[in-house]
């Protein structure tokens, strides 16, 4: 049963002890501490040793004169950006030292060098000082588990998204979008405002763009917008467009059952490609991988890639992003979309890191795998 328990909380100088990773020789001390620290919920021998040699866990010790005096136990599932802090522990002695702190930090790096975006973690709800720790370094509430603990006490559920040190900075102004259906627009307006300083970035605009580019219809909701036609905004606007799209004709027909409303959609999707036509926008009926989405970055384009929903937010809806950078490893994205309700803010959807596999996996939206994307360039 997971459980982040106990750590350092109160703030201090951090200590020097090193921090280095667990080996079968730290078995002694590791289930000791756990029996200084822990009245219940406690991690076996058994555990420790699992875990210790799996690939798909990593334990963290500091030691003091010979003795493990904190851990941190961090899990990663496989195939996913995410990485769970499963347990973290410091013995009653170096409290207040900073050590608790030292040993999150260090597991948001370890997370980050595995390609994991998001951290997470589960904490008692009565752990007030454990609570106020996790969101002194930028941890956010996104939910509960009843009765998780062995005496029945709720645990609170909290998330980081992880940035590492070399994470590059952009000078792509970002803009969180208004409403739930137009992140389209705002990815073409924060290529407009990047490439044209003139630019101004409102609301009204967004819902301009929005209007201008919508398939009309969407799922049972309000219509999502098309590549062509995000692509043809942004040739009004004055930059040069070229649009990748894995499959001809009109798209998202499939997640509409009304006859009428998917004949409206096909109208409508005709309409952006005699646009895109008309302003002399190439259309390439592939998909932009990996490489030559890099190549584009490199050539100093932005790029907007429809994703889904699902891998970022857990909704199985079609998602535009912008992508505006690239580390040698992650792609880096502006999301326009902020999760108000779960206390996220543009720190958490701007300059974001993707693993390249991670983005290659959400790059594609429903069952046929569709995938699109718009390269923006200044003309």
């Amino acid at each position: 049963m997971a459980a982040v328990k106990n750590e350092s909380t109160s703030p201090g100088q951090a200590p020097t002890l090193p921090l280095r990773d667990a080996t079968s020789a730290d078995l002694d001390g590791l289930v000791e501490l756990e029996a200084v620290c822990f009245d219940s919920d406690r991690l076996s021998r058994r555990s420790f040793r699992k875990l210790i040699d799996s690939p798909t866990a990593a334990c963290r010790v500091a030691t003091a004169a010979g003795q493990i005096v904190g851990y941190a136990l961090l899990l990663f599932r496989s195939g996913t950006g995410l990485a769970r802090l499963y347990s973290i522990a410091v013995h009653p002695g170096q409290r207040g030292t900073g050590l608790g702190a030292r040993l999150l930090k260090d597991s948001e790096g370890i997370a980050f060098d595995r390609d994991r975006v998001i951290l997470r973690l589960e904490v008692r709800e009565d752990n007030a000082e454990a609570i106020r720790l996790y969101e002194r370094h930028g941890y956010r509430r996104i939910g509960r588990y009843l009765n998780y603990y062995a005496d029945r006490t709720d645990a609170l559920r909290f998330e980081k998204r992880l940035r590492g040190a070399d994470t590059p900075t952009t000078t792509v102004p970002y803009y969180e979008q208004t409403t739930d259906f137009t992140c389209g627009p705002c990815c073409v307006m924060m290529a407009l405002a990047y490439f044209r300083p003139d630019y101004n970035l409102d609301p009204v605009e967004e819902i301009r763009i929005w209007r201008e580019a919508t398939t009309v219809f969407l799922m049972s909701g309000i219509g999502g917008c098309d590549p062509h036609g995000l692509a043809a905004v942004a040739a009004r606007g004055g930059l040069a467009a070229e649009v990748h799209v894995n499959r001809e004709g009109s798209l998202f027909l499939d997640s509409v059952r009304d006859r009428e409303k998917q004949r409206v959609m096909a109208l409508a999707q005709e309409d952006f490609r005699r646009q895109a036509t008309a302003y002399g926008i190439p259309t390439l009926h592939e998909p932009l991988g990996v490489g030559a989405l890099r190549t584009a970055l490199a050539e100093g384009a932005l790029v907007a890639v429809l994703v889904s929903a699902y891998r970022m937010f857990g909704k199985k809806i079609p998602h535009w992003i912008l992508v505006v950078g690239d580390d040698g490893r992650h792609f880096i994205i502006h999301d326009p979309w902020v999760e108000d309700v779960e206390l996220e803010s543009h720190a958490d959807a701007a300059n974001l890191p993707i693993p390249y596999d991670e983005f290659d996996r959400m790059a594609r939206y429903g069952r046929g795998g569709l995938r699109a994307a718009v390269v923006f360039r200044k003309r």
